[in-house]
């Protein structure tokens, strides 16, 4: 539920500019019918630590999330932790064949640094298992002709990075992260092409070294997470520069970065204010990660920013690092491709924090976000269901970055309701409206290549346990096997894909009908498994106790029968 008063403030903000959300909905009502360039990747995604479990087991070390998620109560909801997850480790055939099922080009999935090297050090250990677990599940990929885009970093740093070094905090992380890189890239790169050093890093440092909400659970504020990311960038191009001087000539693949961000429109258009304070939440979002990697520094208006606000707080230097002209040169050009992930919408007006609160991010921005009432809620906090905004951020990093290759790396919707439900009709609509809105910006001249789902299963969802649910395919995490079953949206993602596009609204319309008949049946199934599961559990118990009994009466009758013989 969303205060009252901040609808209300939402109201009186939007006032000024009803003709642009007119525009924005206008945009939606325009859908576009037509089809993807050939070869057009569509994919399926998950991460490591999210799906995996087994968190302990064949020679895996600790991550800072799993000493996050056994640490003191309260830091997940439910006092969750993924020690099980989806129990992917122990389904990879199973989780294929869903991938398959989908009829997708690309997988996209990441791996787990603590279970190739337990310590994070590569000079310390390297984990053959790790490494075997891996290449089965790329070979397996490749077998049912589903492309690997190989994320090496998802969130979950080894445990001993952090007790030693402070994470990353430490400079020395990029040395060690360009030493697990490298063992990837020799291990696994004769048959990877595509590979993302980092996904989501701004929501990493953010809410890892910011706010706390997320493993290492550090809150330092206003300066932790310029660090942390000061030494991501270095890091990423540190393994960029490796595959490039290294590997690539063997190899001939790829590497990009996930970078995430959400679309911030401004509150009134006509206000230069706004306009203004919009483009600033995008280059602290997205510019801050981009910007080095495609300009060779952050962005201009970070740097004003920060560096003002530290010098009001009575600080000598600016809280944003800086990189040296050699590292500036090194860090420039170094993406082979833009990874994008991208969920929903602001509205964005500009908002002064005084000095005296204190150093933070949010300060430091000098924003205040937005939604509109009218926007669908998808039933989570933050997601809210906005079209329109996808085709302007994908326009904006087209002429922002000089035209980069792009491939979308995530984009979806949770469950809207905390209760069993296969019957998703908000993320069909959700994905009609979001993938019509990219195939306009490619019309636009964008030049995007792949598309990714997220996300394959239902699955851990960091400060959030299983409440929220993104999968395409509903886990069932109270059941011992942790069973799947498909939503009305496998269906409709399928046809998508078959169709390569939006053929016709009547051939559309069919995909939705259809797919809700397929999630009614897949429901009862559903919601007979507890008896199911009952009957299989008494079975367990009365078969082997009936077979034991009549083996012990068939044994009593054997022995009575041969004494009166006898």
């Amino acid at each position: 539920m969303k205060p009252v008063w901040v609808i209300i403030l939402v109201w009186i903000l939007l006032v000024p500019r009803v003709g642009t959300a007119r525009r924005g909905s206008a945009e939606e009502a325009s859908f576009h019918y037509g089809t993807f360039p050939p070869g057009f990747s569509w994919g399926v995604g998950s991460s490591a630590y999210q799906t995996e479990g087994a968190w302990d087991q064949d020679g895996k070390g600790p991550s800072i999330w799993d000493a996050f998620t056994h640490g003191r109560k309260g830091q997940v909801l439910g006092d969750d932790t993924a020690d099980a997850a989806c129990d992917s480790y122990y389904k990879v055939q199973e989780d294929i064949a869903l991938v398959k099922e989908l009829r997708v080009s690309h997988y996209r999935f990441s791996l787990s640094w603590p279970r190739i090297l337990p310590t994070g050090v590569r000079a310390e250990q390297v984990n053959k298992r790790g490494i075997k677990f891996y290449s089965d599940f790329i070979d397996a990929l490749l077998k049912s002709n589903i492309t690997p885009i190989v994320t090496l970093h998802h969130w979950d740093l080894p445990q001993m990075l952090q007790v030693t070094y402070g994470g990353w905090q430490n400079v020395s992380m990029t040395r060690y992260f360009r030493d697990y890189a490298d063992l990837c890239f020799e291990v696994f790169g004769d048959r990877v092409k595509h590979w993302l050093t980092f996904s989501d890093p701004r929501t990493m440092v953010e809410k890892g070294y910011e706010t706390g909400l997320h493993a290492p659970g550090l809150r330092l504020q206003g300066m932790g997470l310029y660090m942390a990311a000061h030494h991501i960038i270095k890091a990423h191009a540190q393994a960029w520069h490796s595959y490039n001087n290294t590997w690539r000539s063997k190899q001939q693949g790829m590497v990009g970065i996930s970078l995430n961000c959400d679309w911030g429109e401004p509150v009134d258009i006509n206000n230069p204010n706004d306009t203004e304070a919009a483009e600033r939440y995008l280059q602290f979002c997205l510019g801050w990660f981009a910007n080095p990697i495609y300009a060779g520094d952050y962005p201009q208006v970070m740097k004003d920013h920060i560096g003002t606000k530290s010098a009001e707080q009575g600080l000598e230097m600016s809280r944003l690092p800086t990189f040296s002209l050699q590292e500036k040169s090194y860090i420039k050009g170094t993406s082979d491709f833009l990874g994008l992930g991208h969920f929903t919408t602001r509205y964005i007006t500009q908002r002064t924090y005084p000095s005296h609160q204190g150093p933070s991010y949010q300060n430091d921005r000098a924003v205040i976000e937005f939604v509109d009432p009218n926007w669908p809620d998808m039933g989570s906090s933050w997601l809210y269901s906005v079209p329109w905004g996808f085709r302007r951020l994908l326009n904006f990093v087209q002429t922002q970055y000089g035209h980069p290759l792009i491939y979308v790396t995530e984009n979806g919707a949770p469950q809207k309701l905390h209760y069993t439900q296969l019957c998703d009709e908000w993320r069909i609509q959700y994905l009609k409206g979001y993938i019509n809105e990219m195939l306009k910006a490619i019309k636009d001249g964008v030049n995007i290549k792949g598309y990714t789902s997220w996300s394959l299963l239902d699955k851990f969802e960091w400060e959030n346990g299983y409440a929220d649910r993104y999968g395409f395919y509903y886990v069932e995490f109270n059941v011992r096997n942790k069973p799947r079953y498909p939503k009305a949206s496998v269906q409709y993602y399928k046809e998508i894909i078959t169709a390569n596009g939006f053929p016709n609204p009547r051939e559309v319309e069919s995909w939705r009908l259809k797919a809700l008949e397929t999630c009614s049946i897949n429901n009862q199934m559903l919601a007979t498994e507890p008896l199911l599961r009952h009957m299989r559990v008494a079975s367990e118990i009365v078969v082997p106790t009936v077979c034991v009994l009549s083996i012990l009466i068939a044994a009593l009758l054997l022995t009575l029968l041969l004494r009166s013989h006898g």
